[in-house]
């Protein structure tokens, strides 16, 4: 049942008969039901189909730091997971059909004009670390600053599982150490970063692409 919430010359919410009621950009819309197809999906939809229930079930478990990555590029126009979900969609799919998957390298968390640090890099230590490194870089100006925060990303494709940390460090500290859970040893990971601003709201970095790094038990 449709809600008149502004009178009789207001706009209304929700489905009433055969259309629905919603508020978009600021306007009242009326749009119809979607009809019912009694063609099979073509080759093409069934892949579209598949990749996109691919990466929607792939970044369903990064939804904190996307909120956080893409606030600043999608202003109000999409969501940020929407952003990150077009983004992969275009840019993070390899393989062909029908055996698509993910291309890891080109996942990204985080976009936007805060500086990376130089030198950055990830080795694994005994003990099931991993350690991160970086340049603290130069003094502190409009897009870095000594106490950016740093967010890390870890997965393992063998266990389907991911370790997130948001404001792990400070830029300052130059490194960090990140236990991941044994069952994570003689595996291989993905290593992701990113940094964000604690005095500039929405200020965030690129993610960045670590490479493959085999944990140590």
């Amino acid at each position: 049942m449709g809600i008149i919430r502004q009178g009789i010359l207001g706009g209304f919410r929700n489905k009433t008969g055969s259309v629905v009621g919603a508020y978009w950009r600021k306007l009242d819309v009326i749009r119809g039901l979607p009809r019912k197809s009694s063609k099979p999906p073509t080759e093409a939809q069934l892949n579209q189909q598949f990749k996109f229930g691919m990466i929607t079930g792939f970044l369903s478990w990064l939804r904190n730091l996307i909120d956080v990555g893409f606030k600043s590029v999608t202003g109000s126009s999409a969501s940020p997971m929407n952003y990150a979900v077009a983004y992969h969609l275009k840019n993070a799919i390899t393989g062909v059909a029908p055996n698509f998957t993910i291309d890891y390298p080109k996942v990204m968390f985080s976009k936007g004009r805060l500086e990376l640090p130089q030198g950055v890099d990830v080795t694994s230590e005994p003990g099931t670390e991993l350690v991160f490194s970086w340049l603290p870089g130069g003094p502190d100006d409009k897009y870095l600053d000594a106490t950016d925060q740093l967010s890390i990303l870890v997965y393992n494709p063998v266990l389907d599982r991911f370790i997130k940390l948001s404001n792990a460090a400070i830029r300052s500290a130059g490194t960090f150490t990140l236990n991941v859970p044994p069952t994570f040893a003689t595996h291989e990971v993905y290593c992701y970063i990113s940094f964000n601003s604690i005095k500039t709201k929405l200020l965030v970095s690129n993610s960045l692409y670590l490479g493959r790094v085999m944990v140590i038990a």
